[in-house]
């Protein structure tokens, strides 16, 4: 199957040889100059975002794709400061790439990120099947949210979010999301009050040891995985110069597999 990649780059003396060094490795590329053009689309399957636009930060065009898609995005960028890769990879970004780079290290980077994509939807598909087959009454297909349900946190109604304290156990929407035990740790802290504000000295403190003398910005790399693994970067909300906390869910959710602990309006770690 043919990859479709939208390249948002300025830069002319970039985009025209990695377009055509693309086009060699059989990916069709579209490519536009400015943040804005690259916002009206379409994303292809996957998007090659530059952060130095003329029109608007990258940074920006990443968080406002996430908003209305999960296409994956991989950052182009002559930044190289640990913050910004934080910050894009907080926002959504699926993978960073620092200029100067290889095609062939960028070709490798593409197809792991779409090999994680396509088998995250694999995945998906297979358990919305099995849980179809099991239960005539479930729909395959989940009604299509309001446009503007895209936009708004915190997460999505119809997938509540699950933690089994016992079983080290994650689920989204009855979908199980696979952690290292750091994750699980850091989501089970958060949860013990959906709402609550962790400082960041406060999480460091009990999810690693009181006397870590590591960087900081491990936290920052731990909240950005689990956002993407959470599926939704609206589940842990950043106060800045602050901390962290985990959104409350302000509907009733549904959907919660049999078996599974769950309260309405807010997260759950499940009791012993």
């Amino acid at each position: 199957m043919t990859v479709r990649a939208l390249l948002i780059e300025d830069d002319d003396t970039i985009a025209e040889p990695l377009v055509e060094g693309l086009g060699r490795y059989g990916l069709m590329v579209g490519h536009v100059g400015t943040g804005a053009a690259g916002l009206e689309g379409p994303y292809g399957d996957i998007v090659l975002l530059d952060l130095g636009l003329p029109d608007m930060d990258g940074i920006d065009v990443c968080r406002r794709i996430r908003q209305v898609s999960d296409v994956p995005i991989i950052m182009l960028t002559a930044r190289g400061e640990e913050a910004d890769r934080v910050l894009g990879l907080e926002l959504g970004a699926d993978d960073y790439l620092a200029k100067p780079f290889s095609m062939r290290e960028l070709i490798a980077r593409i197809r792991a990120v779409t090999r994680r994509t396509q088998r995250t939807a694999t995945a998906t598909a297979t358990t919305t099947a099995t849980a179809t087959a099991a239960d005539p009454t479930l729909t395959a297909t989940p009604p299509a949210a309001p446009a503007s349900a895209a936009v708004q946190p915190p997460p999505r109604e119809q997938e509540p979010l699950v933690v089994d304290r016992r079983t080290h156990q994650v689920w989204v929407g009855g979908t199980p999301v696979t952690l290292t035990p750091k994750e699980f740790e850091l989501l089970a802290l958060l949860t013990e009050d959906p709402g609550a504000v962790y400082s960041r000295q406060q999480i460091l403190d009990r999810v690693w040891d009181p006397h870590f003398h590591g960087p900081t910005k491990t936290l920052d790399v731990h909240v950005a995985t689990l956002r993407r693994k959470l599926g939704d970067p609206a589940w842990i909300q950043t106060l800045r110069g602050v901390g962290f906390r985990l959104a409350v869910h302000p509907g009733v959710p549904s959907g919660v597999p049999s078996g599974m602990p769950g309260m309405p309006g807010v997260p759950e770690a499940a009791r012993p």
